[in-house]
């Protein structure tokens, strides 16, 4: 498989996640996901929580660097609601990428979870 070929499957992926956690629907809601943001920040930098995927991880931060930067590709001023297009898919795709992630990190809490519980008891 090619990365072009990947890198779309990733940012469909990351879309799908976002439109479904936007429906309410997944193994987790809106509410928990966003809840659990702060813990899997926290366990990354402790290094806790090592299961992230580190081009995700470099996608998310150009990505929120893109959002937040002055510098636009597609200028507002000069095509108007068209230029909001280039910001509008990036953010879409931020917030897919993290949703996934938080996913992926509530995963790992509830096995870890069995895990020491079960160490606990047995």
């Amino acid at each position: 498989m090619t990365a072009a070929r990947t890198g779309r499957t990733g940012r469909a992926a990351a879309l799908g996640v976002l439109l479904q956690a936007l429906r309410g629907g997944g193994r987790y809601s809106l509410v928990q996901r966003l809840r659990a943001l702060p813990r899997l920040v926290s366990d990354l930098l402790r290094g806790r929580y090592g299961d992230v995927d580190r081009s995700r991880l470099v996608g998310v931060g150009l990505g929120l660097l893109y959002v937040l930067s002055p510098v636009d590709v597609l200028p507002e001023v000069l095509l108007g609601p068209l230029g909001l297009a280039d910001d509008a898919v990036v953010t879409a795709w931020l917030a897919g990428a993290v949703l996934a992630e938080v996913d992926r990190f509530l995963d790992w809490e509830r096995t870890r979870e069995r895990v020491v519980r079960s160490t606990v008891v047995g």
